[in-house]
């Protein structure tokens, strides 16, 4: 690890952040290239092994993505999710009065409330109910490259670093990739979270908090 080498921790985080900026880059590039078909057939594999787990099965609520990009696409599952009579919640920025942002998740009755506003990604409309601790079971994360030990890169804005750690715990955290986007090892801050499971087309990894 970079971590072991380098004493100076300016240095340090230079480094990491622009490896983690190359990182971004290339994997953004690799999962545009891949054929749309073929991001649809993974995506509906990252979906069986999900629905195949204990957690999702003893959830009564789910927070999902709206597919941003060429992010694994997890709308059937929000059709199943709906049908099995669990609650869905989506990603929100909230601004404050004082002007700045507060992140959350709210409640989507229907996919068709779910409105582009301002941010690039699809949201619940302001009204919706927002999530409160405990409210949300089983929490489904996007990443453009992560970890066997449940470590994600993002797109740098930090939504699910700052917003997991209101919800989680309780809830579970689980990575959906795929499988090319899963890296030996990836440069860490203090400040990232890690999540409890990554699901990935060919497997399913349940990260042991044990580990150094």
């Amino acid at each position: 690890m970079i971590d072991d080498v380098i004493d100076d921790p300016e240095t340090l985080r230079e480094l990491k952040t622009n490896a983690r900026r190359q990182l971004r880059a290339r994997y953004q590039g690799l999962r545009a290239a891949f054929p749309l078909t073929a991001r649809a057939e993974r995506s509906q594999r990252i979906i069986e092994r999900v629905v195949e787990l204990e957690v999702y099965t003893a959830a009564r609520s789910l927070g999902l993505f709206w597919p941003f990009g060429a992010e694994v696409d997890l709308r059937p599952l929000d059709e199943r999710a709906r049908a099995e009579q669990k609650k869905v919640f989506y990603p929100v920025l909230d601004p404050t009065p004082e002007g700045t942002i507060r992140t959350g998740f709210a409640e989507a009755c229907c996919v068709a409330e779910l409105v582009e506003r301002g941010r690039r990604f699809a949201e619940p409309p302001a009204e919706a109910p927002r999530a409160a601790r405990g409210e949300i079971d089983l929490i489904l994360v996007p990443a453009l490259a992560v970890t066997d030990d449940g470590h994600r890169l993002g797109y740098g804005r930090g939504f699910y670093d700052v917003t997991l750690p209101d919800f989680s715990p309780p809830a579970k955290s689980l990575i959906v990739a795929f499988d090319f986007q899963l890296l030996a090892e990836l440069p860490v801050f203090e400040h990232d979270v890690a999540c409890d499971l990554v699901v990935t087309d060919s497997r399913v990894i349940r990260v042991d908090r044990a580990r150094p």
